[in-house]
């Protein structure tokens, strides 16, 4: 592990410097090694918040790492209490509430519905045959939600990223608005360059409500871009270079995903 005072990043068309107060780089060994870290890192963060504050707050997401670690903390739940979390999601696919590729439901599956959570606790994002069929309604609807949690409590406790090859987090991908975004913490996504095309996410505004930030990234074809973002690219052309922690930021990489790294 290495750790990092300060960073120079890109915010927007602003270059400017942060001095994060934890800049954390872990290199694993392969994917398996990688995710069981991702696990250790969300119990962990969430067992600290409810001891300090008396409930936690999670992001989730998708993809095989997202949901490989869910799995993984389901059955080692550590002395999480279920009934005081919260539970949100980073983005989410537009689609029908039985559609497979909802994070929501990958979610439920490999953890949610296994464990004692307050259903009134967790909050998915509208599906597209449900009470919002308007993508912008629905991402209205999410962003209630998601005001009135940061109004009681602050800030999430914990989000979890993952990071495609051209450096998008959530549905935030380089050179759309959605990315370009500074103000409003939720958006509707309706031309995501990756199917489907419609899509409901949290925008870097929300990510940077959040204490501590984790990125989850494997995979060679990821190296260049994790490279760039630590090198203080533009987030509009490297998305994952403007998700910083109030607390920390972790990068949670496996050893192909670190290559290009100095």
């Amino acid at each position: 592990m290495s750790e990092t005072p300060g960073q120079e990043y890109a915010d927007q068309g602003k270059r400017v410097t942060r001095e994060f107060p934890s800049d954390i780089v872990e290199v694993h060994p392969d994917t398996d090694a990688l995710v069981a870290a991702a696990a250790a890192r969300f119990v962990e963060v969430v067992v600290a918040a409810q001891a300090a504050r008396g409930s936690a707050s999670v992001v989730l997401t998708g993809g095989g790492t997202g949901i490989g670690l869910l799995e993984l903390v389901r059955k080692e739940p550590g002395s999480i209490d279920w009934s005081a979390l919260d539970v949100f999601w980073g983005d989410e696919r537009f689609v029908p509430a039985d559609d497979p590729e909802r994070n929501d439901l990958q979610a439920r599956r490999a953890l949610l519905d296994h464990v004692p959570v307050d259903p009134a606790r967790v909050h998915p994002v509208a599906t597209s045959d449900g009470e919002y069929p308007d993508p912008i309604e629905a991402a209205a609807e999410y962003s209630t939600a998601v005001h009135a949690h940061l109004a009681e409590h602050g800030a999430f406790d914990l989000h979890l990223l993952g990071m495609g090859g051209e450096g998008h987090v959530n549905s935030l991908f380089p050179h759309t608005d959605a990315v370009r975004e500074e103000h409003e913490l939720v958006v509707a996504v309706t031309n995501s360059p990756k199917p489907p095309p419609v899509r409901v996410t949290l925008t870097l505004p929300a990510v940077r409500r959040t204490r501590h930030v984790v990125l989850v990234v494997g995979g060679a074809a990821k190296a260049q871009a994790v490279a760039d973002a630590m090198g203080g690219a533009f987030p509009v052309d490297i998305p994952s270079a403007g998700a910083i922690g109030t607390e920390s930021t972790t990068w949670l990489l496996d050893n192909e995903a670190a290559a290009a790294l100095r």
